[in-house]
């Protein structure tokens, strides 16, 4: 019987992609870069390496965060501040927020049942502002923040800070549902919970199996059903 259950807040919730895309597009005009598609997406996958490279211990936070502007700006032959391109990135991402298709409705739905919980590597103030302005807060028995907990998922640390504080937690009664193998699949076996990967882009599991795999937000339900029959 499962009685708590996990979300990642990016791209599980919340659509990064398309807030990473607003919010770097105002960062690059204030500092007279022109942001086309190509720069957009180039970022994106540059930024990608670096927080993957964050769950692998490679790199600090704060090497994550200045050094995908650094790497970028180069590339770009462009004589930018990260730290200055970091600061305002993180002002205008704060102020956005996109829901999944079908977000609101689950955790509407979840909330009535189960206990729930965000399990985010995102910064504290970005993602204390995304969730503060989708309004989602309410829904939630607890937020849990790899910066405040001082642990980075896939990290075990990052699984047994946050389930000390919950009352009458096991792993054997938890699930965590998110969108990427490497911190949260691989975080909810390091932790022993069941997990449910969001493939809605149809990505190539790799080395990393998860016990349930939903390509709509919709199936999760039926993941449930399943878990609770047993």
């Amino acid at each position: 019987m499962i009685k708590f259950i996990f979300l990642d807040l990016d791209d599980t919730i919340l659509d990064f992609h398309r807030s990473e895309a607003v919010a770097l597009s105002k960062t690059l005009r204030s500092l007279n870069v022109d942001p086309t598609e190509e720069i957009v997406a180039r970022y994106s996958a540059i930024n990608r390496a670096h927080w993957q490279a964050l769950e692998r211990r490679e790199l600090t936070r704060a090497e994550v965060l200045t050094g995908r502007f650094r790497q970028l700006f180069l590339e770009l032959g462009k004589n930018v501040s990260p730290n200055v391109a970091q600061s305002l990135y993180e002002k205008n991402l704060s102020e956005s927020h996109f829901f999944i298709d079908g977000a609101p409705r689950l955790l509407m739905m979840l909330s009535r049942k189960y206990s729930l919980y965000i399990a985010s590597n995102g910064t504290t103030l970005v993602q204390n502002s995304r969730i503060a302005g989708a309004g989602i807060a309410r829904y939630f028995d607890g937020i849990f923040l790899s910066e405040e907990l001082g642990a980075d998922k896939p990290q075990i640390e990052f699984f047994e800070r946050a389930t000390s504080r919950i009352l009458g937690y096991t792993s054997e009664e938890s699930i965590i549902l998110g969108d990427s193998l490497t911190s949260d699949m691989q975080g909810g076996i390091n932790a022993g919970m069941h997990t449910c990967w969001f493939n809605s882009h149809n990505r190539e599991r790799g080395n990393i199996t998860p016990e349930f795999e939903i390509k709509d937000l919709a199936e999760f339900d039926t993941v449930l059903q399943k878990l609770n029959e047993t």
